[in-house]
């Protein structure tokens, strides 16, 4: 179970985390969470150029080990990389030394302001041991990792939820393969016509 919209009261108890950005202006920002893998970012990248539009990259350290040459591209083809720790760790479910390690081992590699905490869980202790990297969540979640939520819906969670200043997450992971093939170019070009501009972050 997932919830589409990211709740009030969460951006209340995290007020220094990023949820989304100025909504004075048509513009929504696509994030790509837990690559770098094969085949899917590279279907995810192709999309992104065709529609000639940049995104943001959360990635996770030791896929980029496992990829580095995916990993190139993402940042050759003009993409924003952001930081989702080494090994995909949950905060919540994690000691803060352990944590913090994590995060600085992948950090050694993206070399990024942006930091994602996998699954939107992190401590307000962990946040504070991470002053130099701004935290992005978001307020629109695709669902695209959810295998009971079919490739219409994981588009119109999209589509139903964002406007203007919107942080949307898809996943370049294969379990959101299905999903992401078939919602990302129709969310993109629902957007578009609906006179949307994508930005990075």
């Amino acid at each position: 179970m997932y919830l589409v919209k990211s709740p009030l009261l969460l951006k209340w108890f995290y007020p220094s985390l990023i949820w989304n950005k100025s909504c004075s202006e048509k513009i929504v920002y696509l994030t790509f969470d837990d690559g770098p893998i094969p085949n899917v970012t590279d279907f995810v990248l192709n999309t992104l150029k065709t529609f000639k539009i940049k995104a943001t990259f959360f990635c996770i350290g030791d896929n980029i080990i496992k990829h580095p040459e995916i990993f190139e591209r993402l940042k050759n083809e003009g993409h924003s990389i952001g930081n989702h720790t080494f090994n995909h760790l949950n905060g919540w479910k994690t000691d803060n030394e352990t944590y913090l390690h994590n995060v600085l081992k992948c950090q050694e590699i993206t070399q990024t302001n942006l930091f994602r905490p996998p699954f939107g869980r992190i401590k307000k202790s962990q946040i504070r041991s991470l002053p130099q990297l701004d935290i992005v969540m978001w307020d629109v979640l695709s669902g695209d990792f959810d295998p009971s939520t079919s490739p219409e819906k994981c588009y119109h969670n999209v589509i139903k939820n964002t406007k203007n200043g919107s942080i949307i997450v898809f996943h370049d992971s294969l379990k959101a393969l299905e999903r992401i093939q078939y919602a990302l170019p129709k969310t993109i070009n629902h957007l578009v016509t609906e006179g949307y501009q994508f930005g990075k972050l």
